[in-house]
Order: C-alpha cells, then structure tokens, then sequence
C-alpha cells in the first residue's frame, strides 16, 4: 500500500482508533472528529464541526486574554502537550477526566496549519486510585465481620441490621459515638450490596466550611470561585450507581442541608458555578455521633432532611457495652501490629489485660487501636506490660457505669418510662424531650418497654 492508497483510507484508520481524536483549525475551529471522540463526548460530528473547541471547556486548555498577533491558544506558541491529565465537559453535561496529547501541524515553510489532539478516557483509572486508596486507609483489620471485630450479643444484631440493610437500597444511618467503627459499618454495607462493583465514595462532613463542602458535594466548574482553576467532579458524581457516605452528617449547614434535601427528592444536582442540572444514581449512607433529633428541636437540623435519612437507622455501641469483644479485638490488632513491625510481642500481660477489661474506652476501639500502637512502639518482646500501655490508660479511674452520661441517660429513661406507665409521650414530657427522642433512646439502650414494666 502506496501513501495515496493509505490518504485514500485515513479517515477509516483514524475511526479504528480508541482515543477521540479532533483536528482544529488556527483559529480554533474544528475541522474533524473521529467517532472515538463522538462516544467520549456524546456530540456528533455536525454537532462539531465548524464549532470553537472550546466548546469542551477543557480546563487544561490556556486561552490568552490578549491576542498575540495570529495566536489565540498556547499550544500554537509551545507547539505541543504531552500526557496532559485534565477534565472535559460532556454534552450531557457531565465532567469527564482524559488525557490529553496534541501536536501543533505546519507546512514546509513553518506556518501552522492546525493542531490534532486525542483525548484518552482516564475515569476508569482514577476510580481505581481512589479504590486502592480508601482500602488501604479502611480495611486495616482483616478477620471478622467484613473488617469488624466482635461477637458479642450486641453486635449481632449489627451484623443482622447491616445485612438486612445491604439488600435495600434505602438511605441508611449510622448512629454511634466517636471510635466505634461507623466506617467500616458502611463499607460493610456497600461490599455485601448490589453497588458493590460501583464506586464507594466517602466525606467527612465535619472537615469543611460551607463553600467547600458544596464543592466536595456536587463539583464545580473552572472559574466558579476564586482559585477554581479547574473543573473537578463531586462526590455525588464520582459515586454514580454506587454508595456515597457522609461522615459526621449532623455537621452540615442548615443551608447545604437545603441542596442535600434537593438531591436526595430529585435525584439531580448542579455544580457549583454550573446552572445544567445533572442526574445520579446514588445509595445514600450518613453517620452521627450526635442526637439529631435535640439538633432538629434546636433548629440546627432540618426534619425534612432527618426523615429523608433515617429510614434504615444502625446504632453502634460503644466499646464499654461490649467488653466481651475486647479481648479478640486486643488479638487482632496486635497480629495485624506484629505483621508490620516484626517485633516478636506476644500479646498483652494478664495485668494489661485487666487493665483493658475496666478501662471506660471513651475514645472506643479506635483509642484502643492507638493504645496498641503505642505499646508496640515502646515494648519490644513478649507481653506488654502496665508500664509500657499509655500514661491516660494506666491512671484514669476504672469504669464506673453509674456515673458515666450514657448510664444516666439510660437510667433516667427507665424511670420515666416506670413513672409514666409505659405511655412514651409522658415519659417524654417528664424528661423535657419530645416523643421521638425517647423512641431513639429507647432503640440506642435496648430498651424493652415490657421488661421495664414487670414488677
């Protein structure tokens, strides 16, 4: 095959390519597309062609404001980009990560004649960075219940909810103090669910102001705010037919919990900056180590946004109500600590592990986890001892449930509950609540109405 006989068949190569390919003019005016680029993009050939390629709004792409002669774009100056990773916007609106490669065409005298860039769909390759990355910072235990350790009666019946909620495609929350492993509970879900092969995605909601946490959310579009030099995809997008968890829910603000709300009716959100709404497909899981029904009595949290998640409702308890757990969770940390510092420690002295057994774990099994780590940094061999576990767990008092606010809490309830003859409106008029919450408290202790009542 002669040059003229490949010219005559070039057009049929280039569509065989699987990169989107567009061959734009000096002044920036498409002049081709192969139909890599019409898949990647959504927009046809006619819809192109003739049209600015700007058009994709690639946010890699460096306009300059004042014209420079004949020049418009950087790449007629630098004459090529090599494996440049950036964003384009779909004609559905939707943001895509590609890289891109072009090269700055010229005839024999040097004048440009036009560019041809290709664009390589990376979405595929960044969802697996983000996967590797949320592994490697979540599943730190590898026996048990998906990553959770445990076997005690109460968290049993987590195992049961969490499994029953793994089949359902209803918003879940996970109530529990600050340790307990709300974490691990929602990726529990996502991995025994139908999204598993979908994306989980996570937020701590507690880490950002308003602007930025909208911008975690839903995405924004280059130049939305200042320093937005880029597009950047959401949350709620990159988690598309898969799971989106939002840590510490109870920390959004009343007016992002207004777009939340929004999202989770219409199943569509905006970019910050972009007024194209577009559509996901997206399992809601929150978590909250806060009363959110005190929060909605004090106005710092909408009801309307409480209904909406709290349809599957997960209470974890904390450590000192499931001390029965202590000792395989003591075991597997210290196999898991041992693998990474290939100290030969055997595992804690009888003394440390009274010690464990008393302690009140404010912190829970995430304090615990640290107590190890700690332990494993001053011991070297054997069992660790009462002088090598952390200054904190050695001198704080031993638990003491009477005197502890969850104890109090549960104490009080009953009373109520006795004093008011079971009727759950008294008992919250009693204890300055509303029903709501002692129906949460009650479900938070294990509360069983008959019980309480019996003489």
């Amino acid at each position: 095959m002669n040059i003229q006989e490949i010219n005559r068949y070039l057009e049929d190569i280039i569509d065989t390519m699987n990169e989107g390919l567009l061959l734009v003019a000096p002044d920036g005016t498409v002049l081709m597309v192969n139909k890599a680029f019409e898949e990647l993009t959504g927009y046809k050939t006619e819809e192109v062609v003739g049209r600015p390629c700007t058009l994709l709004h690639c946010d890699a792409c460096e306009t300059t404001l004042k014209k420079k002669g004949a020049l418009w774009c950087s790449l007629f100056e630098k004459g090529q980009v090599i494996k440049k990773r950036c964003s384009i916007i779909k004609k559905d609106g939707a943001c895509l990560p590609v890289l891109k490669n072009a090269s700055l065409l010229r005839d024999d005298t040097g004048v440009p004649l036009g560019s041809v860039e290709t664009l390589t769909d990376i979405s595929e390759v960044e969802r697996l960075d983000q996967e590797v990355h949320q592994l490697s910072h979540q599943m730190e235990i590898k026996n048990g219940f998906h990553g959770i350790v445990g076997t005690s009666t109460a968290m049993q019946k987590v195992y049961q909810v969490v499994q029953k909620a793994a089949l359902s495609d209803a918003p879940v929350i996970i109530y529990g103090e600050s340790g307990t492993g709300k974490e691990l509970v929602a990726r529990a879900i996502h991995l025994m669910g139908r999204r598993k092969e979908a994306p989980f995605v996570q937020l701590n909601c507690a880490a950002l102001n308003q602007a930025l946490l909208e911008s975690e959310l839903f995405g924004h579009i280059k130049g939305a705010f200042t320093g937005a030099y880029r597009h950047r995809i959401g949350r709620f997008e990159a988690a598309h037919e898969g799971d989106l968890f939002l840590d510490e829910i109870a920390d959004i603000p009343v007016a992002t919990q207004v777009k939340l709300l929004r999202v989770l009716e219409t199943k569509q959100f905006e970019r910050v900056g972009d007024h194209r709404p577009l559509s996901v497909d997206v399992r809601i899981i929150t978590a909250t180590n806060k009363d959110l029904q005190e929060m909605i009595d004090s106005k710092r949290f909408r009801e309307d946004l409480f209904f909406r998640i709290n349809v599957i409702p997960i209470h974890l308890p904390p450590l000192r109500e499931r001390i029965e757990d202590i000792p395989r969770l003591v075991n597997a940390f210290v196999e898991r600590l041992r693998e990474r510092t290939g100290k030969k420690i055997t595992g804690l002295s009888p003394e440390a592990m009274d010690r464990f057994m008393s302690y009140f774990w404010p912190g829970n099994v995430r304090e615990l986890k640290s107590a190890l780590e700690y332990a494993f940094v001053i011991a070297e061999k054997g069992p660790i001892g009462l002088q090598q576990l952390p200054h904190p767990l050695v001198t704080e008092p031993s638990r003491s449930p009477s005197g502890t606010r969850e104890s109090q809490e549960r104490v009080a309830l009953i009373q109520a509950l006795r004093q008011s003859n079971g009727n759950q409106s008294e008992a919250a008029r009693i204890l300055g609540v509303n029903r709501v919450t002692v129906w949460n408290r009650m479900r938070k202790h294990g509360i069983d109405l008959k019980k309480v009542l019996m003489p």
